[in-house]
């Protein structure tokens, strides 16, 4: 019974969103099950932020390997949560509620979430990315060895697309003969790079696009007959 329950409410919700796309008179029902969505969403990451805070506290207490960063993943966390409940150095947008610093946005301009977005937050994704790029150069290195026919093909596609993004016509300017009017060399890379974008990406991304789709909908069917109870945390 203590699944039997949930899978039952989990099915109807899902029946109501399905065939609410189709008949106007659900509509109300959608609207009202989208704003039970919104408030179980807000109670998961409540729970989520508990769970957070008490994994990491345990790992301090019991001075595992890596306390030191699970203590500065806490300071991280309780600070920005803290700035921005409170909309630290937010300024009213509104006219009427200028003595109200809560009528502005919290990710306003300037504010004290913003600078730490900005400047603490981006920089630190843009440091990760950075780094996988190596990791990337790594793969891609051991996987283009030309070793048979499809990896030979698949090198020099990846380089015709890499020299394709790279202003092709001007570093070929530097080994072709430049014209008379000054215009740079006409080696189309670019052209093959485009054609090569336009016709077998483009197919295989609509492929790919058709698998997820078909997957999307078994998935969903499985949830809605409730064969898939996986997201009750059992086996079953």
């Amino acid at each position: 019974m203590s699944k039997t329950i949930p899978v039952v409410i989990a099915s109807a919700v899902g029946y109501l969103m399905f065939v609410a796309c189709f008949s106007p008179y659900l509509l109300p029902w959608r609207q009202t099950a989208e704003e039970w969505y919104t408030v179980v969403a807000t109670i998961a990451m409540l729970y989520g932020g508990v769970n957070l805070c008490t994994h990491h506290l345990k790992k301090i207490s019991d001075r595992e390997a890596g306390w030191g960063f699970s203590g500065v993943t806490l300071i991280a966390f309780a600070v920005t949560v803290a700035i921005g409940l409170l909309k630290v150095g937010v300024v009213p947008e509104s006219v009427k509620h200028l003595d109200r610093a809560w009528s502005g946005q919290f990710q306003q301009e300037g504010s004290a979430f913003w600078w730490i977005y900005q400047y603490l937050f981006s920089p630190i994704v843009s440091t990760m990315f950075a780094m996988l790029a190596f990791y990337v150069a790594s793969a891609a290195f051991r996987a283009f060895r030309a070793k048979n026919v499809e990896a030979v093909l698949l090198l020099l596609t990846a380089l015709i697309v890499l020299v394709g993004q790279t202003k092709d016509r001007e570093i070929t300017s530097l080994l072709l003969a430049v014209p008379a009017d000054g215009s740079l060399p006409n080696f189309p890379i670019a052209d093959l790079t485009e054609f090569i974008r336009k016709t077998f990406v483009t197919a295989g991304q609509r492929a790919i696009m058709i698998g997820i789709a078909l997957g999307v909908v078994a998935t969903s069917l499985r949830l809605l007959m409730g064969l898939d109870r996986s997201y009750l945390g059992g086996d079953e």
